[in-house]
């Protein structure tokens, strides 16, 4: 019963998940592209570092999980 409960839940995340990453592809927002983020062309190699994302994604995680775990209590 429980597994159930959990497989649901992971589903219906994956789907927000989903969505959301949709709309934000239509919405054009600079995530990727920010001034931090290296991007090197070469002849026949492309290497991408986003480290400006990176930041900024996980600095947002933060800020959300932390306002999740204080909502628990």
């Amino acid at each position: 019963m429980e597994l159930g409960k959990l497989l649901i839940l992971f589903g219906a995340m994956l789907l927000v998940a989903g969505v959301v990453v949709m709309l934000w592809g239509r919405m054009h927002f600079p995530l990727g592209r920010l001034p931090g983020d290296f991007l090197y062309r070469g002849k026949n190699t492309t290497v991408y570092f986003p480290l400006a994302t990176s930041v900024v994604v996980s600095v947002v995680l933060s800020i959300v999980l932390y306002v999740v775990s204080r909502w628990r209590k």
